[in-house]
């Protein structure tokens, strides 16, 4: 009985920044489609729901007064981490600039924290966009877990992931590393 010979590692092409947006523009991809550039794959993201898009918005109500003009936000736009990944998170505050990043995309350098809302994302939000935001440099990322309806803090990045992981629970607040004076209550945003 012969052993059969291991096929050989099969080589996957991988989407570059460049050549998505010229897909997109060329019409190949329809802006209507929500995408995601992962790692050189596409991504579909699903429709948020009601209570995703509520508490992102709640979100955002919440941080403005308090953060004003000290930092952009940016609500599902892309961030482009590197060459082959440009993922859309729930909300960005980032850096002040002139331009409103009209002419390109905010880098990592000029990203202060990440918010995703995950219900059905939780596993894809932990397992993949987690460490990308860490291996890009991204300083604090968020997850409002909708299932166990905490906040999951991330800081610390590192070519590994994150080295620090908080859940704040119900009953506490969280402030953002770059705005120590803003205060987030977990039962603001997560009950009723």
């Amino acid at each position: 009985m012969s052993v059969a010979a291991a096929a050989p590692p099969i080589e996957r092409y991988r989407l570059t920044s460049a050549i998505f947006h010229e897909m997109v523009d060329k019409g190949i991809l329809s802006e209507d489609i929500r995408l995601e550039l992962i790692e050189g794959g596409l991504v579909t993201l699903s429709p948020p729901g009601a209570e995703d898009s509520g508490i992102v918005n709640q979100i955002a109500q919440t941080l403005i007064p308090q953060i004003e003009q000290r930092a952009l936000f940016r609500i599902h736009g892309p961030i482009a981490l590197d060459e082959f990944s440009e993922p859309q998170p729930d909300l960005a505050l980032l850096v002040q600039r002139d331009d409103f990043y009209k002419h390109s995309l905010p880098r990592p350098a000029d990203v202060a924290l990440v918010i995703e809302v995950a219900d059905s994302s939780l596993a894809y939000d932990r397992t993949i966009k987690m460490p990308l935001y860490a291996r890009a440099g991204v300083p604090e990322a968020w997850i409002v877990n909708l299932i166990d309806r905490w906040i999951e803090v991330y800081r610390g990045p590192s070519t590994a992931g994150y080295t620090t992981l908080l859940k704040i629970l119900s009953g506490k607040s969280i402030a953002p590393q770059a705005f120590d004076d803003v205060v987030v209550v977990v039962d603001d945003l997560l009950s009723n």
